[in-house]
């Protein structure tokens, strides 16, 4: 017989349950077996750790199920004292683009040892974090989050565009993320030391990333990345990709999937429209220009730098309260 106890263990906990809880609201070994037997209405979605419900798993669910997979037995697994979400799946709880789902890496205390499974990574840690509840799921903070997903990742690029997500969506500092990654001593490997620089010159997105990876190799005076552009009265203007203050140019990379509604595209004219109006030569080119014809992007920004030096009208904005990030020691 279920007790009373039971659906409270599952509502807390996205309709999920472990073994271990469920013995202990006093349902018998048996009456879990049997429940849990194809076509029963609870599942077994990992050893251990089961769906009281019938149909497949959502993602919170899913990412639920790791945790407490991962938990001590004992333990209540929503506290976060003994197993936590991180990495790509704990970003990608936070919206982060390009952080992937599976596998799931979860946090575990060291010296502790627990199996993996397909879906499922435990990661010993003897540097125990902070963490927090996002919808539901006990995960590690996204700086520690990103420091995980970047131990694990091997694709220079899309660890690029993932640790470039973090800071531009305002989870982390990229000096705190530096930090981090120099705890974790993940700054001797080259994407991810590559990366950390870009994030303290500023560099948002892995088509910014590659741009200036194309302007480091030329003579081209070296720009601004995302500067805060003003008008003389202080009102704000745009945050261009790139800008040369000096000469008052700007590299704008624009991406087909941000602009594939009209108001989208609209907002990006009238941004231009504005650089333009306060004197500003404006070059522009997406992503995949920047990589497959780097040349042509260089040509127009040389002809820009060029004409601005020759023009008798300066450009009228200004640059205010950005900081080039000095790398630390």
């Amino acid at each position: 017989m279920i007790t009373a106890q039971q659906p409270r263990v599952a509502r807390r906990q996205l309709g999920l349950a472990t073994r271990h809880q469920l013995v202990g609201a006093g349902i018998p070994e048996g009456t879990i077996t049997s429940r849990t037997r194809p076509g029963g209405p609870w599942q077994r979605l990992l050893p251990r750790v089961y769906l009281l419900q019938t149909g497949p798993p959502d993602p919170r669910q899913r990412a639920l199920s790791t945790v407490l997979y991962a938990a001590e037995p004992a333990s209540d697994p929503l506290t976060g004292d003994t197993a936590a979400l991180t990495g790509g799946a704990a970003l990608a709880l936070l919206g982060i683009r390009e952080a992937p789902h599976d596998p799931a890496d979860v946090l575990i205390r060291a010296p502790r040892k627990l199996g993996a499974t397909a879906w499922v990574r435990p990661l010993a840690t003897s540097r125990w974090p902070g963490t927090i509840t996002v919808s539901g799921i006990p995960s590690t903070r996204p700086v520690r989050a990103a420091t995980d997903f970047a131990s694990r990742a091997d694709h220079p690029d899309r660890i690029r565009s993932v640790l470039a997500h973090v800071v531009q969506a305002g989870w982390c500092h990229p000096h705190d993320l530096h930090a981090e990654l120099r705890a974790a001593r993940l700054l001797t490997r080259p994407a991810v030391r590559a990366a950390a620089a870009e994030l303290l010159a500023g560099v948002r997105s892995i088509a910014e990333a590659r741009a200036r990876d194309t302007l480091t190799a030329t003579d081209l005076p070296t720009p601004l990345w995302n500067a805060r552009l003003h008008t003389p009265d202080g009102t704000f203007l745009a945050s261009p990709d790139a800008y040369w203050p000096d000469e008052g140019v700007a590299l704008e990379i624009d991406s087909a999937e941000y602009h594939y509604t009209r108001d989208a595209w609209h907002a990006t004219l009238r941004r231009r429209l504005r650089l333009e109006a306060h004197g500003i030569l404006v070059a522009s080119a997406t992503p995949s220009m920047i990589r497959d014809t780097p040349a042509e992007v260089l040509a127009a920004l040389r002809t820009f730098l060029a004409l601005a030096a020759t023009r008798p009208i300066p450009p009228t904005a200004v640059v205010r309260g950005h900081h080039q990030l000095a790398l630390p020691l």
